[in-house]
């Protein structure tokens, strides 16, 4: 692991933040939140993340100066810093040092605002989270999948804490609609409580700039559920608006995209996805093709070598396969022979060590002393390769005809690979189903087509800048529309029947 202090300046800041979960809210879009919260004349607003005080800010600004603010936050010298923008120490003395997670149920707010700690669940201690799935199933009745970051519990926290009829908006990121865990959540909430607003945001107008977050503000009401919500897309910064939208006095504007849309339909559609009337077709990528994760090697520094440092080690050349392991390796939509050979020139790492099939007696002694020096520093101990029998055995995948971009901000996001290499977990494999193999170009044609990569949202993970992360089973629910399979002369077997989008479920 890199230590922080080896990092730039900026990266430092940001896994700072990260490790408390702190992104700021901007202005315009925290006083749009505290104006729906504030709509029955409250004059009483609760944020269980206080930070440095946006929402109380943003309250005066709206409400005056009578309104009184109440809050929770764990971090005092975020507390400290609210003063430095303008907030007193009357401003803060409902404020109690807590951890939000701690505070009794018997605590009820008429109008609760927040931008909750991102703190995604693999930062979460394993004692604590199994504290956090305690409550939900007590709150809820069920466990949330163990993917579920902390700003997921804290809104299920923040809901217990309204009042009758009281108002809640938090600012969360779209793994709150899109995770594996967000089918059960959004049930038990449009259940029991009113979804009124959804408020996503084009990347001209993220809150977040060169965060790698999607947001979304989400808008609900301690009341009995309605079937239809208004879902909201700013196109562009524009805080008057949104203002007037999110208090029920929406105008027409070209900077906001205003839908009614059905709940049932944007629960199946996706909250963070535009509703598209009119869909042909579908069927789903799987249907033609099967998608493998890349090659996980458990020890890159080890494994995946430059073609320089193999020569150095004296290691034959028949024991190396050709691989590829960044996205940015590959900088066009094909990867053919002469561009690996570019890149091996350019010093990046392309050959990966695999000694299946080998006996030790069988290696050579240059390999064998390799394989010493790995044991020495404890490469054969890590979590992955202590699995391994033996522990150097490498995992093993064909060639794929397609290799397909795990997380990135590119349009094209299918790569034909010509090259005849094999990639590692920054890619995943593309491999035509049995019945298609003679129809490799074909298949080709189907996955670049804009229609295909448009549906590529439908069901990936949304991050900030209109960046997309699609896993294995997700990729394969891609829908391909029928008019594009024959355009490009992929004729189905009977079985393959037109699909419904069903809720994504995306890991």
């Amino acid at each position: 692991m890199v230590r922080h202090q080896k990092l730039p300046t900026e990266w430092k800041k940001r896994e700072k933040l990260r490790e408390k979960g702190q992104f700021w809210t901007p202005m315009w879009v925290a006083e749009a939140m505290v104006a729906y919260v504030s709509q029955s004349s409250t004059a009483r607003i609760f944020d269980p993340a206080v930070g440095g005080g946006v929402f109380f800010r943003a309250a005066r600004n709206i409400l005056g100066q009578d309104v009184v603010l109440e809050g929770t936050e764990i971090d005092s010298v975020a507390l400290s810093a609210s003063k430095e923008h303008g907030l007193t120490s009357k401003d803060l003395q409902g404020v109690m040092l807590l951890d939000f997670m701690e505070l009794s149920d018997n605590n009820k707010y008429p109008a609760v605002v927040a931008n909750p700690p991102y703190i995604r669940h693999h930062r979460i201690d394993s004692g604590y989270k199994s504290q956090l799935k305690f409550y939900c199933k007590q709150l809820t009745g069920f466990t949330l999948d163990g993917r579920a970051g902390f700003h997921v519990y804290f809104l299920l926290k923040a809901l217990s804490h309204l009042e009758q009829n009281g108002s809640l908006a938090f600012i969360m990121p779209a793994d709150t609609c899109e995770g594996v865990f967000s089918t059960p959540l959004w049930q038990w909430i449009t259940t029991n409580f009113r979804l009124e607003y959804v408020v996503t945001f084009a990347p001209e107008a993220t809150p977040f700039p060169g965060v790698d977050t999607n947001a979304i503000v989400f808008c609900i009401r301690n009341t009995h559920p309605i079937k239809h919500l208004q879902w909201i897309k700013c196109l562009i910064e524009d805080g008057e608006f949104l203002r007037r939208a999110l208090s029920g006095q929406a105008t027409l504007s070209s900077n906001l995209l205003v839908h009614t849309r059905e709940l049932q339909e944007a629960l199946l559609t996706g909250l963070s996805r535009a509703f598209t009337e009119g869909e042909e077709a579908c069927v789903p990528l799987g249907d033609i093709a099967k998608v493998v994760r890349g090659i996980a090697t458990g020890a890159n520094e080890f494994f995946f070598l430059t073609e320089e440092d193999a020569k150095k080690k004296n290691i034959p050349d028949y024991l190396f396969k050709d691989a590829v392991g960044r996205t940015r390796d590959i900088q066009s939509s094909v990867i053919t022979p002469e561009d690996f050979q570019l890149l091996k020139q350019s010093g990046r790492p392309t050959r990966l060590l695999v000694l299946n099939g080998y006996s030790e007696d069988e290696l050579p002694a240059a390999v064998l002393e390799y394989l010493r020096q790995g044991e020495k520093q404890n490469f054969h101990q890590r979590a992955l390769i202590r699995m391994r029998n033996p522990w150097y055995r490498m995992e093993s995948r064909m060639i794929p005809p397609f290799l397909f971009a795990y997380l990135g901000r590119r349009s094209a996001r299918f790569i034909r690979n010509t090259a005849g290499v094999v990639p590692l977990t920054g890619f995943l494999c593309v491999y035509p189903r049995s019945e298609f193999a003679d129809q490799v170009e074909n298949i080709w044609d189907v996955l670049n087509d804009t229609r295909t990569v448009a549906n590529l949202i439908k069901v990936g993970k949304s991050y900030g800048d209109g960046a997309i992360k699609v896993e294995p089973r997700s990729l394969e629910r891609l829908p391909i529309p029928m008019s594009v399979l024959a355009e490009h002369g992929i004729r189905l077997s009977a079985d393959s029947e037109p699909v419904q989008l069903q809720i994504p479920q995306i890991a």
